[in-house]
């Protein structure tokens, strides 16, 4: 059976990596066992991603670390 995650009252906080600006902003959302909700500031009404929270650690990591990020859009 596949259950929907419900995420309307998710606390969703701006990465700190973000550029500070209101619509360019990459967000999270913490308490979610097992998960990472993630979305796009630009558009809050789209469904978010979720990630497995291993692999958000990873993308955090590589983040802190200097890794390249792409853009894409």
């Amino acid at each position: 059976m596949k259950t929907t995650l419900d995420l309307r009252p998710a606390a969703w906080r701006k990465s700190s990596y973000s550029d500070g600006g209101d619509n360019n902003c990459v967000e999270v959302a913490d308490g979610y066992t097992g998960i990472v909700p993630v979305r796009d500031s630009k558009t809050p009404a789209a469904r978010p991603l979720t990630l497995a929270a291993v692999s958000w650690a990873v993308f955090v990591d590589g983040v802190k670390a200097g890794a390249a990020v792409h853009t894409f859009g």
